[in-house]
Formats: structure tokens, C-alpha cells, sequence
């Protein structure tokens, strides 16, 4: 049987496991996500999903194939995701870019951190992966300063380290591979300016302060401000845990009826946004409204209306991009490998949105078999 064939037997059996007595259709991703966190091991390892379901294959690595026909006989390294919200939907496809480059490259990779953006875990579980030998870390730097001795302590310890998703400026990390977040933030401003023009804004964030947030929610102010229109902003914080999110958007638009638009900075308020708007029918009622990111529901409520925008920033490559270049500097001896990427700063809309909807894919994290969306 083909490894692909496997992996998605695999997870129909996690996903048969987890189940309620009520059937449930679909691919629960954060079922999925707690259990790769939890188990601490690689989400795309056949071994690993294999393992859980009992089957004696080995886990936590992926076979590579021809990766030594191109770099020459190499270890097969393992490296670590340090992670601040594991079980959060919007890395399922990060996940998906993790293992599909380490199958690419015959190496491994652990997933790990903290579910509700705890600083002290994600240090505790930085200062593991170097005591455990990792052969390169990639981790989210959503604290100015937490991590500036962690990472220098690595680095010096031959240990090479970038950061995803989040950076801080100063830190000893070797590349940063993410979206330029407060450029991003200053263009939802402008759009928020074009689309409100006057009146109250509520602006969400899930944990304010937050590097890898707290930029997006400061561009937005910024433009808004620079733009010298009669609108007022106010920063309202949704918590880390998903389930949080809808109740408090919910109920500050009860207590500010009076409010023109509401916009997310990040995607688990920005999916709990979309479907506030849908609950109140807030689009019909001329509120308008934005975020951030693409979970499966956030592409759906976006292509029925229900908020106006997403901004992509490429998740997948967050997981792919690391990889790739934590393998290339270990194999070039330090030569080559680290690099500043943006991964994008890209507005969807309910017409554009569309070939989202329409597909299913790794990409995305709305599949769990690789396939060439068409």
C-alpha cells in the first residue's frame, strides 16, 4: 500500500476514534491537532499516524527517497516547531508543509509548544528541543524578549534557529519566514477607512501584546489615524482558545449596536467574526468587516458574504520554507540555507475566495492526502 494510501487510513481511524455517537462528517483539524501536539510527534509521519492506531511501523520520520542523489549521504535530521497555539486550526497546513518537506528531504520534525500562547511553556519546550539534540528549531517569536537568551543558548550550542509566523526584532534567530505583519495591519487599515469612513470600529485581537498580533492591530491604528477620517477604534481582546472568541465579539457588538465595522487581526477571531456577522446578519445591516487568515469556515462564511475580506499570509509555507532551510544549512556545513521570507500579503474577497471553497488540499489543511488541486 502506498504511504499516502496509509496515512489517509490513519487518520479516517484517529478520526473514527474520536468520534461522538452522533455521526460527524469531515476532517476534524482540531481533533487532529490536539493529538499531534499531545503526542508530540510529526502530523504528515505515516509512522507516527500509524502508531497511534496501533500498527507497529516506526514513527516520527519520513522517508525521502532521492535526497542523498541531491545533497549526498546525509543524517536524518530532526527538528522542532516550537508553537504557541498547537491545537489552533489555522497550522493545520503549516503542520502539512512541515511533513511534506521532511518527506521531500528524508528527515523529521516535532510539533510542540503551547496551546494558549504560555511564553514560559514555549520556552520550556525551546530549552528541551536543545538539551534533547535537535538539529535546528523554528519557532514562533510572539515575545519581544523571552526567547533572546533561549535562542543565543541554542546558536551557541551549534543549533540553528528562525523564526515563523511571529519575529522580534533583536533576537538571534537566523531568518525570519513570515508575513511583514505590520505592513499587513497598515493595509487593513486602509481598506477599513475605505469601507467605513466614519463612526466606531471594533478592532479584535485574540492576545494583545503578542508579536506575532500585537503589529497588525498597531498598522491598523496607524493607518486609520494617518487617514484623518472620523473614525474611533477600540482594541478588543478575544483570548487564545478558540471557543472564547465568538462570545466576546458577540457581546461587545450587543453593547455597541451603534458600531459601523468589526475586524480581526487574527484567524480564530476572525472566523468567530464571520460567523457573529452570519448570527446577527450584520452584513445586511450595513456592518462591515475583515480579517485575517483562511480556516475552512472563514472561507466559507467569506465566499457567502458575511465579512467582506481575508488576508492570506501562506501558512503552509511557514511550515515549509523552515524545514528547508534548517536542512540546507546543515548539509552545506553553515554555507547556505537561512533567509528572510515574506510569505505574502494577499486580499480575497467572496469572488476570489472561490477556488478556495471549490478545492480541498494540504495547502490549505482542508485535506489530508497530497494531490495536485486542478
Amino acid at each position: 500500500m502506498a504511504d499516502t494510501d496509509q496515512a489517509h487510513e490513519a487518520v479516517e481511524s484517529l478520526d473514527y476514534l474520536d468520534r461522538p455517537d452522533v455521526g460527524r462528517g469531515g476532517f476534524d483539524r482540531r481533533a487532529f491537532l490536539r493529538r499531534t501536539a499531545l503526542t508530540g510527534m510529526a502530523a504528515g509521519s505515516v509512522g507516527t499516524l500509524l502508531s497511534a492506531c496501533g500498527s507497529s511501523a516506526s514513527s516520527g520520520s519520513s522517508s525521502g527517497g532521492n535526497s542523498a542523489d541531491v545533497f549526498g549521504s546525509h543524517p536524518s535530521y530532526k527538528f522542532v516547531f516550537v508553537n504557541h497555539v498547537t491545537t489552533n486550526p489555522f497550522f493545520t497546513p503549516t503542520q502539512y508543509g512541515a511533513a511534506d518537506a521532511c518527506s521531500l528531504l528524508g528527515c523529521s520534525y516535532q510539533w510542540t509548544g503551547s496551546e494558549n500562547s504560555n511564553v514560559s511553556q514555549m520556552v520550556d519546550a525551546l530549552n528541551s528541543a536543545v538539551t534533547g539534540g535537535a538539529d535546528g528549531i523554528a519557532i514562533a517569536l510572539i515575545d519581544l524578549h523571552a526567547f533572546n537568551a533561549p535562542v543565543e543558548a541554542a546558536i551557541k550550542a551549534g543549533i540553528p534557529v528562525v523564526a515563523y509566523n511571529a519575529d522580534a526584532p533583536g533576537n538571534a534567530r537566523l531568518a525570519y519566514i513570515g508575513q511583514d505583519l505590520k505592513k499587513a495591519g497598515e493595509e487593513m487599515g486602509v481598506r477599513i477607512v475605505e469601507a467605513v469612513g466614519s463612526g466606531e470600529v471594533g478592532l479584535f485581537i485574540a492576545t494583545p501584546g503578542s508579536a506575532n498580533l500585537q503589529p497588525r492591530i498597531e498598522g491598523a491604528e496607524k493607518a486609520i489615524k494617518d487617514s484623518g477620517k472620523a473614525i474611533t477604534t477600540k482594541s478588543i481582546a478575544t483570548g487564545a482558545a478558540v471557543a472564547q472568541e465568538e462570545p466576546a465579539i458577540e457581546a461587545w457588538y450587543q453593547s455597541h449596536k451603534s458600531a459601523k465595522g468589526m475586524y480581526a487581526v487574527d484567524g480564530g477571531s476572525t472566523e468567530s467574526l464571520a460567523k457573529v456577522m452570519q448570527k446577527l446578519g450584520l452584513a445586511s445591516k450595513s456592518v462591515k468587516a475583515g480579517g485575517f487568515d483562511l480556516t475552512e469556515q472563514t472561507q466559507k462564511l467569506l465566499k457567502e458574504g458575511n465579512i467582506e475580506f481575508t488576508i492570506d499570509q501562506q501558512p503552509y509555507l511557514q511550515g515549509f520554507l523552515p524545514v528547508l532551510e534548517l536542512f540546507l544549512y546543515k548539509v552545506s556545513g553553515t554555507l547556505t540555507g537561512p533567509a528572510e521570507v515574506d510569505t505574502g500579503l494577499k486580499f480575497l474577497n467572496k469572488e476570489t475566495v472561490a477556488p478556495y471553497v471549490e478545492s480541498k488540499s494540504r495547502f490549505e489543511g482542508t485535506a489530508t492526502t497530497a494531490a495536485v488541486v486542478k
